[in-house]
């Protein structure tokens, strides 16, 4: 069984929903930048775009590394690390840019928005 918890973000606010079968099988195989429409989760008129998530562990989705595998990256300053000093290097654990079974949370943002207002449509589920 595969649940999801999702982080939907429309500018100011951020609305947090937990997605079980068979309605999370419709994020299986998306990656990072493709757009899944509102019908999924119960927002219809609605489409939303992937911008991120974390894996079971909790390392982050990132963009560059296609597949759902994870990987250990050598990083500098930039997604997935802060360098306390400048030229600071430093090698982080990712996971590829692929949803699966193995990711946990899954960050979308609106792309278009539908008829309601997104706490309109959530405030009752």
């Amino acid at each position: 069984m595969v649940e999801y918890k999702l982080v939907i973000s429309d500018k100011a606010t951020s609305i947090a929903r937990t997605v079980t079968d068979p309605n999370a099988a419709g994020f299986l195989g998306k990656r990072i930048g493709e757009t899944v429409g509102g019908e999924v989760i119960g927002a219809s008129g609605y489409t939303f775009r992937i911008t991120g998530g974390t894996d079971k562990s909790g390392f982050p989705l990132r963009p560059n590394v296609p597949g759902a595998r994870q990987v250990r990256l050598y990083v500098g300053e930039g997604f997935g690390f802060h360098a306390p000093r400048d030229g600071m290097r430093k090698r982080r654990r990712f996971r590829g840019d692929t949803v699966s079974e193995d990711t946990v949370q899954i960050n979308l943002v609106v792309d278009q928005k539908g008829p309601k207002a997104l706490a309109e449509l959530f405030a009752a589920a």
